[in-house]
């Protein structure tokens, strides 16, 4: 998908495009924009969970100088799934569930490495936040060697609630950091599993940290203290 087709803009194509279920990476919205505009597009925003921001009218103009009325949708190149449609289908093919988690990876390129690397482990699902998460785009597409159109990607407001809905559902959830409690090798991953990794930044969120079960750590021999998160995630996800 070409960079100039993935905008839509005005009212009318992003409420049809709304209507008709079509993802989306996120919508800008013009600061100050007339109340009866917002009324009509924000309830769907917000019904649909498409994340949205306002932004000044000058980012506006900068990103199309076609005729916006103040909305832009940037839209997505695949069709985001529902975890908790996901989780039985799983079950019931008789496979053991590996779900992976992505708590804040803002980068494109660790995020096309990592689903690279998920489905090539055979990850059935991979989950990251409705805000805060790294576009998929070109770029994240062309680095994951077109894994992210082939495993199902689950958008989440709470990373915190997923994880209690997979520990309700039989999952054993993990979170992996430098301070996590067992080796990760000496933990038990052939039972259903969520594994949690955090962003490039900060690491995993409170919220995530405190809702996952157990917490394990790959141990550190050189002076180098972290590895990068695509390949701290291949690590634990090939150990699964």
């Amino acid at each position: 998908m070409k960079k100039k087709d993935q905008l839509i803009y005005g009212i009318h194509p992003i409420l049809e495009a709304l209507e008709t279920g079509k993802s989306m990476e996120k919508v800008m919205i013009q600061k100050g924009l007339n109340p009866d505009t917002l009324h009509k597009v924000l309830p769907k925003l917000k019904e649909t969970g498409t994340p949205f921001q306002f932004v000044p009218k000058v980012k506006m103009d900068k990103t199309t100088s076609k005729n916006h009325q103040g909305v832009i949708a940037m839209m997505s190149p695949i069709e985001f799934q529902d975890l908790e449609w996901l989780i039985p289908s799983i079950y019931e093919s008789g496979e053991t569930p590996l779900v992976l988690i992505l708590d804040r990876i803002t980068d494109v390129r660790n995020f096309g490495a990592i689903c690279r690397s998920a489905e090539c482990a055979g990850v059935h699902a991979i989950v990251i936040p409705t805000k805060g998460a790294a576009q998929i785009n070109e770029d994240a597409i062309k680095t994951s060697t077109g894994a992210i159109l082939r495993i199902p990607i689950c958008r989440a407001d709470s990373l915190g609630s997923t994880l209690d809905f997979l520990n309700e559902s039989g999952f054993k959830t993990i979170s992996c950091h430098e301070k996590g409690k067992e080796v990760y090798h000496q933990s038990d991953l052939k039972t259903p599993v969520a594994i949690v990794m955090g962003s490039e930044e900060d690491g995993i969120s409170n919220n995530a940290r405190e809702a996952a079960n157990f917490s394990v750590h790959i141990p550190m021999k050189g002076e180098t203290k972290s590895l990068n998160v695509s390949v701290a995630t291949s690590i634990l996800l090939f150990e699964a």
